[in-house]
């Protein structure tokens, strides 16, 4: 295709991703720190090579559907901007979809919380022979993606190739992720790399100073910063299990409560959400939904919860932000509060929380991936688990912690 423009792919890419974009094996597999640009090369790849196959078409995977168009779907449009071939792209949000207009080639988008969606999945023009499954990391269940694995076959065109790309932060050790492919013997078929911020030169001097201040907490550093594996040693909560629930059946029971907590965030942390049901009878916790996302402006944060229709519950918000809750309570969230706080209110809070069973609906994805990494913090000096939990990738424990106190607060418990 003639567009009368040349671009240099080099300079719209950088540096440091050479191999990962010349592979041509099944998978391709990334984990990498906050802004080592592992999302952004990976959409210019599709966007470029969905150009230059007329036969390929793409499949884009999270693990909930709903977290795809702030994510994948945004970094492929950024991809088609950056490229400079908008006219040649038409772009649908609902639903999500791609489509190369000169040839009909498309980019489809699915979550796993919709089986039934990636089993029935055709192209009209050419073949399914790509696949990018975004924030592996929330993929807890190893079989969920042998069954995604099966749906990339078929018969290919000469010089086309199937593919499976996998990005993800590398939260914890633990994860099959690294046993099946980083613990892997080296292959013709599978690349793996570790990134990480220094290898994105399009960083500002103020984005490298945000890194330069993390490294005064380790083990932060150690996975959001230089993309290492997480080490998962005292976990604070082993009490929990994903599993699907019927939440209006849960609801029903009797003296079951609601409890939502709120975490605020900004530009380096997310905005968190928590959502429960507490069957304090059954000494259940029910987590059902969340919110969780950087980059939220207080009156966003409202609109959010208006669209998940919660604007009526009573929400439990960190009480260190008073302008924010009263904004909130402007923008016509008017039941929330802040939380209590007092001496030893987090090991308290957390203490309780033990005493309960925590069940987990698997579209809580950045819950499931929070909690599984909740752990104790050391002293940087001895090396020895201390009474505190460590301040890292905590936000929905925080908001948890903010929801279930106030729910059991007639229940004996006073931070006074």
């Amino acid at each position: 295709m003639k567009t009368g423009k040349q671009i240099f792919m080099p300079d719209m890419v950088g540096k440091h991703y050479g191999a990962f974009w010349r592979f041509k094996g099944r998978y391709r597999v990334v984990k990498g720190s906050r802004a080592s640009k592992k999302s952004k090369t990976t959409a210019l790849w599709f966007i470029f090579n969905m150009m230059k196959y007329p036969d390929a078409n793409l499949l884009v995977v999270r693990k909930v559907y709903r977290t795809l168009q702030n994510s994948c779907f945004s970094d492929l449009c950024w991809a088609i901007r950056r490229l400079g071939v908008e006219r040649y792209w038409k772009v649908t949000k609902s639903p999500l979809e791609l489509i190369y207009v000169p040839t009909g080639q498309k980019i489809l988008f699915v979550g796993l919380d919709d089986p039934l969606k990636i089993t029935s999945i055709s192209v009209p023009k050419g073949v399914l022979c790509w696949m990018w499954l975004e924030e592996a990391y929330e993929v807890t269940d190893e079989e969920a993606f042998d069954r995604l694995d099966e749906s990339i076959r078929g018969q290919l065109p000469k010089g086309l190739f199937t593919q499976i790309t996998i990005t993800f932060n590398p939260w914890s050790e633990r994860h099959w992720l690294k046993k099946r492919f980083f613990d892997a013997e080296p292959n013709e078929n599978l690349f793996t790399a570790t990134t990480n911020y220094m290898m994105n030169e399009f960083l500002s001097d103020s984005d490298l100073a945000l890194f330069e201040a993390m490294k005064k907490n380790p083990r932060r550093y150690r996975v959001a910063g230089l993309g290492d594996w997480g080490i998962t040693e005292g976990i604070v909560y082993d009490n929990w299990e994903e599993r699907i629930f019927n939440i209006d059946e849960v609801r029903k029971r009797p003296g079951v409560r609601s409890a939502f907590g709120l975490d605020f965030g900004y530009t380096n942390d997310p905005t968190a959400l928590f959502c429960g049901l507490v069957d304090v009878g059954a000494r259940t916790i029910f987590v059902f939904d969340e919110i969780y996302e950087r980059g939220l402006t207080n009156h966003q944060i409202a609109d959010k919860i208006k669209e998940r229709g919660y604007a009526k519950e009573r929400i439990v918000a960190d009480s260190a932000e008073p302008k924010s809750i009263a904004e909130l309570r402007d923008d016509g969230i008017r039941r929330v509060t802040p939380s209590r706080k007092g001496k030893d209110s987090v090991n308290h809070g957390i203490q309780r929380i033990q005493d309960f069973h925590i069940v987990v609906h698997p579209r809580c994805a950045s819950f499931l991936t929070e909690i599984s990494t909740y752990c104790w913090d050391k002293d940087k000096k001895t090396g020895e688990t201390i009474n505190r939990p460590e301040d890292f990738n905590n936000h929905l424990m925080d908001a948890m912690r903010y929801a279930i106190m106030d729910a059991v607060r007639e229940d004996g418990y006073s931070f006074k």
